[in-house]
């Protein structure tokens, strides 16, 4: 399963960075394969894996800020492993390929 995830503390302060860099610091401990954005991370597991992974970034933000809005978006295709990787690796391959919008 891939997911893209956003974890936001609301209520605490204008500025969120360290509240925010806490849960990609969970993500990244999580051995589970991920990418930070600026506006998403995204991760890659098992399902129960995944919402672990999150639901810990959302009890950490609960600890610094007294509201937390979370934005999510799940690709769940059982057999298939890698795709943070391969799915980004096909649309480069089809920019070099000269894939035209028209």
């Amino acid at each position: 399963m891939l997911a893209a995830f956003s974890v936001t503390p609301l209520g605490a302060s204008d500025s969120v960075g360290d509240i925010v860099a806490g849960c990609v610091r969970i993500v990244r401990d999580s051995g589970l394969a991920n990418e930070t954005s600026a506006m998403f991370t995204t991760v890659e597991g098992e399902p129960a894996e995944v919402f672990a992974v999150i639901q810990r970034c959302i009890e950490y933000a609960e600890q610094h800020a007294p509201r937390v809005s979370v934005v999510a978006k799940f690709d769940h295709r059982p057999g298939h492993e890698g795709a943070i990787v391969t799915k980004a690796e096909r649309v480069e391959h089809a920019l070099d390929a000269g894939a035209d919008p028209e």
